[in-house]
């Protein structure tokens, strides 16, 4: 439909519009309404999917860490030759730890502490509850599923550490 003259002469007579401060006004605060509204979303996804951080305190923990190199020292010295498996099983992964000294026999009267740890979720880490199935050797079951995790295992004797390592595993 074609126009006529007449309404091609009203729309020409109408006034442009202009720009006020109200409507600047109106627009910077929409602005930041919606900058302010994504930033809120954003940091309650944040908060709700950290999983915590390593060390509560590094100050506390540099203070520690003279005492975890002569650990480690201690621990070289003794000479021990510790050995993990992981393997698929009906409840979900297997882990055997098999533990033997310098001279390579068994070592006895320890106890053993296995963690398969995710490495950014703390909430994902599985403590695994070893037994001993014969001297030196721990067996246990964790229900877990694929993915990265570090095997950090803890062998103790009548209270203190003598052993710890941690390495990355992959879990198919």
């Amino acid at each position: 439909m074609m126009k006529t003259a007449t309404e091609i002469k009203r729309s020409a007579q109408r006034k442009p519009r202009t720009l006020t401060g109200w409507t600047v006004f109106g627009c910077l605060v929409a602005f930041f309404g919606v900058v302010a509204g994504v930033n809120a979303v954003m940091i309650g996804f944040a908060v709700s999917t950290f999983g915590g951080v390593e060390t509560k305190s590094s100050y506390t923990a540099g203070l520690a860490f003279a005492r975890e190199i002569a650990a480690v020292h201690a621990q070289d010295a003794r000479g021990w030759q510790v050995r993990a498996a992981i393997r698929p099983s009906s409840d979900g992964r297997r882990v055997e730890i098999e533990a033997r000294d310098a001279a390579g026999l068994a070592v006895g009267n320890v106890a053993a502490r296995v963690t398969l740890a995710h490495p950014t979720d703390r909430r994902a880490d599985r403590v695994v509850d070893m037994t001993l199935a014969s001297p030196g050797r721990f067996v246990g079951t964790a229900a877990i599923g694929p993915g990265q995790r570090d095997l950090v295992i803890e062998l103790s004797r009548d209270g203190a550490q003598m052993f710890r390592s941690k390495s990355r595993v992959i879990l198919r």
